[in-house]
């Protein structure tokens, strides 16, 4: 087995990662305490082409590969999880099933600019009904002669006040349960397509997470994703790859725990002495890495096997289950370790904290994962 990265990962990863250092992180807490969507950072990112990564040259990305993408991802959250999920949301399961399902015509249209950094995507899955059990969707879409009509609504989706396309699933046939359910592309300037209020959330405050609204949005015949009742079985196939990115973005954050909690413990004198003399600290830092460095091999792993075309579905379940549990963990570690301090906004540990429990939800919840790692071992 050969662990190490290639020559382009190596460069991507110490590329991205001054660029985050530089960047991202000396305005990483004020985004979060503004709640500003950061939108010159992401400009900034689409122009040093991290937006293509994960895509072909000729769909205008840069074909490094989906490994190459979840080091990105991992480099951007460690210093900014509310710009890391920005950025995983767009590429995974927003431009992702356009990549994966879409036409030749629908890919020149949507993922070009999208892998270009030129417009941002959204992916409208999750119901005020339909959550966990997606199949339970209860937006609608009726073809009327050579548009289909789509009505309902979408909670939680990020991207969908800055984005310019949004991949909608909704139901095209009624009595068919899951298989009845379809993909579309919707362009967000479509009368009828609203954005509802910001959440206010507990964390990833200067990400762009708010309802959309379905009302009479017609769209070409054409703006669908693949056939008719496909719908269900492309959403789990890109929820995959999404699994992927949310597993780095643990990654990223649990990373940025352990350094902060470091450096914090060397400098911090208790007792005559730093924190890290003392075993108690000491050993809560060295779980603290060794649960990063496993959850960062299980992701690396699942994005290898998906570069290389192999199944990875029970993987990338068991990266993002792995990882999201121990990002979020390690936030709690990093607080302990910090004592009062760690309760601050004046530390990014109370930051890291908030930004981790979303990493348990998205892209299907931890019982979720657990679910389907059993189906998947043949349960």
């Amino acid at each position: 087995m050969d662990f190490e990265l290639s020559e382009e990962q190596q460069m991507i990863q110490k590329v991205v990662r001054d660029f985050a250092e530089k960047q991202i992180r000396p305005v990483a807490g004020d985004l979060d305490h503004k709640g500003e969507f950061p939108r010159e950072i992401l400009k900034q990112m689409g122009d040093m082409g991290l937006f293509g990564l994960p895509f072909p040259e000729e769909y205008g990305g840069s074909g490094a590969g989906y490994l190459a993408y979840a080091i990105a991802v991992e480099e951007v959250s460690r210093a900014c999880a509310s710009t890391g999920i920005t950025y995983a949301a767009h590429c995974s399961i927003g431009a992702g099933p356009v990549y994966l399902f879409g036409t030749e015509e629908q890919k020149k249209k949507w993922l070009v600019p999208a892998a270009q950094g030129k417009i941002f995507c959204a992916f409208g899955l999750t119901e005020p009904n339909a959550g966990s059990d997606a199949g339970g969707t209860q937006t609608t879409a009726l073809l009327e002669g050579e548009e289909w009509v789509l009505n309902g609504s979408k909670c939680f989706i990020t991207n969908s006040t800055h984005g310019s396309v949004a991949v909608i699933t909704a139901r095209t046939e009624k009595g068919k349960g899951s298989r009845g359910i379809s993909s579309f592309i919707v362009p967000t300037d479509t009368p009828g397509y609203r954005v509802g209020q910001q959440y206010e959330k507990m964390g990833l405050k200067a990400s762009d997470t708010a309802e959309i609204i379905l009302d009479n949005v017609r769209i070409p015949r054409e703006n669908i994703l693949g056939k008719p009742g496909e719908g269900f079985k492309q959403f789990l196939i890109a929820l995959d790859g999404g699994r992927i990115s949310i597993g780095a973005l643990s990654v990223g954050i649990a990373q940025g725990c352990l350094e902060e909690s470091l450096k914090y413990a060397k400098e911090r004198i208790q007792f005559g002495q730093p924190l890290s003399r003392f075993q108690a600290i000491q050993f809560k830092l060295a779980d603290m890495a060794t649960r990063t460095e496993l959850s960062r091999l299980m992701v690396w792993k699942a994005a290898w096997l998906k570069d290389k075309g192999l199944p990875f579905a029970k993987e990338a379940a068991m990266a993002k289950l792995y990882a999201s549990e121990t990002c979020f963990w390690a936030a709690s570690e990093a607080v302990q370790i910090h004592g009062g301090y760690g309760y601050m906004r004046e530390y990014p540990v109370e930051r890291y904290l908030r930004d981790a429990k979303l990493m348990e939800i998205g892209e299907g919840t931890s019982e979720i994962q657990r679910l389907v790692i059993a189906r998947l071992l043949g349960c």
